[in-house]
């Protein structure tokens, strides 16, 4: 009997695990802290969650539940941390998970192990060591983990005595108060902790090398990312771009009459950047924007517009770097964050091994592990196998060539995916891999997923 092993127990990691157990296939689940909810978990003892104390979701419960588990009405539209860790924990507790789940533990090396995977796992508290052989694995330890440091960084930071933080280990603003606080970023992470210290600090700056598009939680009284089931969703990317820009313009005038540089790219050609507090506390004089940091002293950071300014403390929102620490060099093929996976989950050169939720979606990421842990189930199964080598690397260098056309040149897009469109080609994907397995012998080949 196949057995499975899914490293984490986030959002992307209980997806799989419910799937497999609704397929009926046997898995171990490793978790690294002593609770479900990964990086949505504040506070969360694996030592990895990035969120702070005020976080809330930046697409609507609806977009973001899970399809086989929908949110309760009692929600509000745009939960808090507090609301989806509570929605995590009814979800393993209604599909009934949780024995599943090996708390506290931690994978520490996944390894080809003839037609399986060996699997070696420790214990956080006592140290014991296990190992175990598997026919695959779905990697699902999620991408936000690993903070992403300025490269290069600030010519002579290293000379700075002030507190220099990134905005994974930021938690409360209060730490902050009458500070001068420097925020180096324009994602919404950056948006975020500037809006916030801007309430208690002595003066907030939001420094960013180039614009960004501010979207707006509601458009007209509807949740923006409702658009994404919209008629606009459906037309051609020109059509949709040219649409939203046209709404955004209407709903909130020009970004530089609140001092933010005018974006160079399209709307769509990013990943956008959701507030609604910014653009009011820009509009207030409560953050003052800056082009990018040029360098830095004991206690003064220089721009490129030629100001200077004192300050106290400086936080980086400059993302995270993907990283599967148990995974040995060249397993994967990642290059600047830019994974070599099949529709972004299988890996063309190593049978057996699958990522699930290493995407950055433009939409909820819940739906889009739900999708592809039943892709992978369907593999797992022999309902569906995998296409040559060479096909699955063309696929591999079609998207990279058209997400590098598409989007501005960044580590945070190398991953990038529209919600729906990916919704629709894992679909594809499933039927196209039912034709050509139509007839295979069911056997080990078609549990390892394709293996020819």
């Amino acid at each position: 009997m196949q057995k499975v092993c899914v490293i984490g127990a986030g959002s992307s990691g209980i997806a799989a695990c419910q799937v497999l157990a609704e397929r009926g296939i046997a898995y171990d689940c490793f978790e690294l802290g002593s609770d479900v909810g990964g990086n949505w978990l504040y506070l969360n003892d694996n030592g990895q969650s990035s969120a702070y104390r005020s976080l809330h979701i930046n697409t609507s419960r609806q977009i973001m539940q899970y399809a086989s588990f929908p949110m309760s009405d009692a929600y509000p539209v745009y939960p808090g941390h507090a609301h989806i860790a509570r929605y995590f924990d009814a979800f393993v507790e209604h599909f009934g998970l949780r024995p599943s789940i090996r708390f506290r533990t931690e994978v520490t090396e996944v390894v080809q192990d003839g037609d399986g995977w060996a699997v070696t796992s420790r214990h956080r508290d006592t140290h014991e060591e296990d190992r175990g052989v598997y026919d695959a694995v779905l990697v699902a330890n999620g991408h936000h983990w690993k903070p992403r440091w300025p490269r290069p960084g600030i010519p002579e930071s290293s000379d700075f005595v002030g507190a220099q933080l990134h905005s994974h280990d930021y938690r409360t603003p209060e730490p902050l108060a009458d500070r001068r606080v420097l925020v180096v970023g324009i994602g919404n992470s950056a948006c975020d902790i500037a809006v916030e210290t801007s309430r208690v600090s002595r003066r907030t700056y939001l420094a960013m090398r180039r614009g960004a598009h501010i979207v707006p939680k509601h458009l007209f009284g509807v949740p923006t990312d409702h658009l994404t089931h919209s008629w606009l969703a459906r037309a051609p990317l020109a059509v949709q771009d040219r649409g939203l820009h046209l709404l955004l313009r209407l709903s909130r005038g020009r970004l530089a009459d609140y001092g933010l540089p005018t974006p160079a790219h399209r709307v769509l050609a990013a990943h956008p950047t959701i507030s609604d507090d910014l653009l009011s506390r820009l509009a207030h004089g409560d953050i003052t924007v800056k082009p990018a940091p040029s360098k830095a002293d004991e206690g003064h950071v220089f721009f490129e517009d030629g100001s200077v300014e004192e300050i106290d403390t400086i936080i980086y929102c400059t993302g995270y770097d993907i990283s599967f620490p148990f995974l040995a060099d060249g397993v994967l093929g990642l290059r600047d964050n830019n994974p070599a996976l099949y529709r972004r989950v299988a890996a063309p050169d190593r049978p057996g091994l699958y990522f699930i939720g290493l995407v950055q979606p433009l939409g909820a990421i819940m739906p889009l592990a739900e999708a592809q842990s039943h892709w992978v189930a369907d593999l797992l199964q022999g309902h569906c196998t995998l296409p040559d080598r060479e096909h699955m690397h063309a696929e591999i260098h079609t998207y990279r060539t058209r997400t590098a056309r598409r989007y501005v040149a960044s580590t945070r897009h190398t991953i990038q995916v529209d919600a729906q469109a990916y919704l629709r080609e894992l679909r594809r994907e499933r039927r196209r891999g039912a034709v050509r397995g139509r007839g295979a012998v069911r056997g080990r080949g078609a549990v390892r997923g394709g293996r020819r």
